[in-house]
């Protein structure tokens, strides 16, 4: 239904060459999804990663994604 990734960046789907070697300072997606069409379902969840010189950095790391999570920070 959609790729695994693309680059962020001030335009949100910035262009990369895909021949070109990620580098430092690159932010990519990574967005699995599950897709049910009969049901008329979808879902996704979007990670940006930051890569640096030192290994990569997960931006979305402190973003809640379980469900009982959001939930009770909607109730709040």
């Amino acid at each position: 239904m959609h790729g695994t990734s693309h680059h962020l960046g001030l335009d949100v789907h910035d262009f990369a060459s895909r021949y070109k070697p990620f580098e430092p300072g690159n932010i990519l997606t990574c967005e699995p999804g599950i897709y049910i069409p009969e049901e008329g379902l979808g879902i996704r969840i979007e990670n940006d990663i930051l890569i640096t010189k030192d290994g990569n950095i997960d931006l979305m790391a402190d973003i809640p994604v379980e469900a009982a999570e959001i939930e009770e920070i909607m109730n709040r």
